[in-house]
């Protein structure tokens, strides 16, 4: 699977607490490429990877990864929460492609299916004389 040409311009990783190893980041990029495929209007991706340094004890981490998708109109807004790095993320992709599928069916509906406008000033006819 290639990734896209303009990936490292439109993918944008922070890690909080967490050092993001050249695995990870790629990791990152093989997983998001696929938001950037289904819908060239993106303009950037932006990740954050926090591990919380409170809720983990021993060897277990708490991580939240959450994502915002720039696109013309609102930005898409997700979060999702784990015990493993790579799982949240996997989780953070399905929440964001779902906003992306639902925000292009609520466009193709309002394409398709255009709703009349009411005035309640009443128009001036015009006559050819």
């Amino acid at each position: 699977m290639s990734l896209p040409a303009d990936i490292d311009q439109k993918l944008i990783m922070q890690g909080v607490h967490v050092d993001l190893t050249a695995a990870l980041q790629n990791t990152i990029r093989e997983r998001f490429a696929v938001l950037l495929r289904h819908n060239p209007w993106i303009v950037r991706i932006n990740i954050r990877l926090h591990k919380d340094q409170k809720l983990g004890t021993g060897h277990q981490h708490h991580y939240t990864a959450t994502g915002q998708i720039e696109i013309g109109g609102p930005d898409l807004v997700a979060s999702a929460e784990g015990m493993a790095a790579y799982d949240t993320l996997d989780a953070l992709v399905g929440k964001l492609d779902r906003l992306l599928r639902e925000r292009a069916g609520l466009r193709k509906d309002k394409r398709n299916h255009p709703q009349q406008t009411e005035l309640d000033a009443e128009l001036p006819k015009t006559g050819n004389a």
